[in-house]
C-alpha cells in the first residue's frame, strides 16, 4: 500500500480534493439568485452529473488552484507550478477547472487526453469549474465575473456527458 506525506483533504485546502457536493447548498442558492441569468436546468444537470461519482483508488497528492497565475512559462513551455497553499492528498478532479477557465475547444481535448483520467473525475472536475462559476456570477462586483461568465459559457456548450 503506497505511503502517503501530505496532508488530506479539508476545510485547510478550501475542500479541494474532496468531493465537490460539499459545496452543494451554495451551488442551490447560486442557482436560486441567478435564475434569471443562467440557464438553471442545464447547470442543474451537470451538477447532478458530477455528484453521481466519487474518487475510489487510492488518493493522489492535488494542487488545488491550477489557475493561469500559478503557470509559470518560458519561451511558450510550462516551466513550474507555484502557489501550494491548497494542495493536499485525494480527488484530483479539482486540478482539471483549468479545461474550461482557460481552454478552449481543441486545447480542452488534448489536455483531457493527456491527463488520462476517467470520464468521471472530468464530471467532477465540472461541478468545481461550475461551483465556482456560479459562486462567483453572484457577486456582479467580483473582478472574476466576466471571466467565470465565459466559463460558464465554455461548460454549457459541452454536452453534459463529455
Amino acid at each position: 500500500m503506497p505511503v502517503h506525506d501530505g496532508p488530506t483533504a479539508g476545510r485547510h485546502c478550501f475542500y479541494r480534493g474532496c468531493h465537490p457536493s460539499v459545496y452543494g447548498d451554495q451551488v442551490q442558492k447560486a442557482l436560486i439568485a441567478l435564475a434569471d441569468q443562467v440557464d438553471v436546468d442545464a447547470c442543474k444537470a451537470m451538477w447532478r452529473a458530477a455528484l453521481r461519482s466519487v474518487w475510489s483508488t487510492a488518493p493522489v497528492w492535488f494542487h488545488g488552484d491550477v489557475a493561469v497565475g500559478n503557470l509559470l512559462t518560458a519561451e511558450g513551455q510550462l516551466s513550474g507550478v507555484i502557489d501550494f497553499g491548497t494542495c493536499g492528498i485525494g480527488d484530483p478532479a479539482c486540478d482539471l477547472v483549468i479545461a474550461w477557465t482557460f481552454l478552449r475547444g481543441e486545447e480542452r481535448q488534448i489536455f483531457r487526453e493527456a491527463v488520462g483520467l476517467p470520464d468521471d473525475a472530468w464530471a467532477r472536475a465540472r461541478g468545481w469549474a461550475l461551483w465556482k462559476a456560479l459562486i462567483t456570477m453572484t457577486e456582479a462586483e467580483s473582478p472574476q465575473y466576466e471571466t467565470q461568465a465565459h466559463t460558464l459559457v465554455e461548460l454549457l456548450e459541452e454536452p453534459v456527458g463529455a
